[in-house]
C-alpha cells in the first residue's frame, strides 16, 4: 500500500510539472499571438477608422481595447498548441518521456493532464465568447458611433461656418449655425448641393447628430434649381440627413459577434433572407462557430500530441515549427471553409466545423499510431 501511495504522489506531482511548464508556455503563446493579430488585422482596421471615419485615435485605440477579448478568444486554441508541443518535444528532447515509459507510464498518461487542461480551456474561450464578447462588441460599435456623430460638433462655439466634403473634395453641404450649447445646434442654416442640378438651403430652429446623419427640427427646406428658380419649399418639424459615409452600416457587418448563441439564434429566427441568402449563411456560420471554435482547443491538442514526440535521433527543439505549420494549416483550411460556405458551395454547419473535423480526424489516426504502434 505504501508503494501505491507513493507511486500515486509521484503520478500527481508528474501532473502539477507537465501543467505548470504548459501554463507557462500557453501564457506566453497567448501574448504571442494576440499581439500578432492585434499589429496586422486590428491596427490595420484602427488606421482605416481614423482615416476613412475621422474616428479620433483615443477613441479608435478604446474601440481596439474592446476588441481584445474576440481575439484572445482566437489565440487560446493558439496558445494551447504552442503549449503542448513545446512541452511535450522539450520532454522528448531531455529523453524524460523515455524514461516516463520505461516505468510503465503510457504517453496517454503523460498527455491526460493536457487534454483536462485543454478542455478547461475550451470552456473558459465558451464563457468569454458567450459572456465577455458580446458585450464589448457592442460598447465597440456604440463608441464608434457616438464618436462619429460627435466628431462635427463644437460644442461651446457661436457663429460658425463649416463644411462637408464629398468623396471627391468638393463641397457637398456648408453650415451656418448661430451656436452650439450642449452639442445642441441653435437657428441652423444648411446649404446642400448633393444633388445634382438642384440646391436645397434649410433653416432649422435647433438640430444635431444621430448614428445615421444630421437631425434638425422646426424649420423649413426650399429646393432651388441651378438657374436660381425656387422649385418647392416645405415645412418640417424634423428632418434627417444622411452624412457622406454611413458608419452604422460598415460596423453592422458583424452584428453577430454583439450576441451570444441563444441570442443570434432568436435574431435569425426573426429575419427574411429571401433575397440575401449570402446574410444568411453568414449568420449561420457565425451561429455554429460559437460552438466549433472552443472546441477547437482539443482538436489542436489531438494533433500537436503525436507531433510533438521527436525520434531519439533528432537533437533539436521542432516544436515551434510544428506549431506555426499546424497553425497555419488550421487558418488556411477555415478561411476556405468560410468562404464556400458564404458563397454556399458548403452547407453552413460544414463550413464552421469543417477545420475541427479535419483536424479531428488526423490527429486521431497520427495519436493512435504514436501512442498504440510504438514500442
Amino acid at each position: 500500500m505504501r508503494v501505491d501511495l507513493e507511486k500515486l504522489k509521484d503520478i500527481k506531482l508528474l501532473d502539477r510539472f507537465i501543467l505548470s511548464q504548459v501554463f507557462e508556455v500557453f501564457i506566453m503563446g497567448v501574448c504571442i499571438f494576440t499581439s500578432i493579430i492585434f499589429a496586422s488585422d486590428t491596427f490595420i482596421t484602427l488606421i482605416k477608422q481614423i482615416s476613412a471615419f475621422g474616428i479620433p485615435f483615443s477613441v479608435a485605440f478604446r474601440i481596439v481595447i474592446l476588441n481584445l477579448p474576440s481575439i484572445i478568444v482566437m489565440t487560446i486554441p493558439l496558445g494551447v498548441l504552442l503549449a503542448t508541443v513545446m512541452t511535450l518535444n522539450k520532454l522528448s528532447l531531455s529523453s524524460e518521456i523515455t524514461v516516463l515509459r520505461s516505468c510503465g507510464i503510457g504517453l496517454n498518461r503523460i498527455a491526460k493532464p493536457i487534454f483536462i487542461f485543454a478542455v478547461a480551456m475550451s470552456v473558459c474561450c465558451f464563457v468569454v465568447n458567450e459572456s465577455i464578447v458580446p458585450v464589448m462588441s457592442k460598447q465597440a460599435k456604440d463608441l464608434a458611433l457616438w464618436s462619429f456623430s460627435q466628431q462635427n460638433i463644437p460644442d461651446g462655439k457661436e457663429n460658425f461656418v463649416f463644411k462637408e466634403l464629398n468623396d471627391e473634395n468638393g463641397l457637398k453641404r456648408l453650415f451656418y449655425i448661430k451656436n452650439c450649447k450642449h452639442k445642441v445646434l441653435h437657428d441652423v442654416t444648411l446649404l446642400d448641393t448633393s444633388k445634382e442640378n438642384t440646391i436645397q438651403v434649410l433653416q432649422a430652429v435647433e438640430g444635431g447628430t444621430n448614428t445615421g446623419g444630421w437631425s434638425f427640427y422646426k424649420g423649413a427646406i426650399y429646393t432651388i434649381s441651378s438657374d436660381g428658380k425656387i422649385l418647392n419649399t416645405s415645412l418640417f418639424d424634423k428632418f434627417n440627413v444622411k452624412f457622406a459615409v454611413d458608419l452604422s452600416k460598415e460596423l453592422n457587418k458583424n452584428v453577430a459577434k454583439e450576441m451570444n448563441f441563444g441570442q443570434l439564434i432568436k435574431y435569425i429566427a426573426t429575419q427574411d433572407f429571401t433575397d440575401n441568402k449570402k446574410m444568411r449563411n453568414s449568420l449561420y456560420i457565425e451561429l455554429y462557430d460559437k460552438i466549433a471554435l472552443p472546441l477547437t482547443t482539443v482538436a489542436l491538442v489531438l494533433i500537436g500530441v503525436p507531433l510533438s514526440i521527436t525520434p531519439p535521433r533528432v537533437r533539436y527543439n521542432r516544436g515551434f515549427l510544428f506549431s506555426i505549420l499546424i497553425i497555419f494549416t488550421y487558418y488556411l483550411i477555415r478561411a476556405l471553409s468560410i468562404s464556400f460556405g458564404k458563397s454556399d458551395v458548403l452547407a453552413p454547419f460544414l463550413a464552421a466545423w469543417m477545420p475541427n473535423i479535419i483536424l479531428m480526424i488526423l490527429g486521431s489516426i497520427m495519436y493512435y499510431k504514436k501512442v498504440y504502434t510504438i514500442n
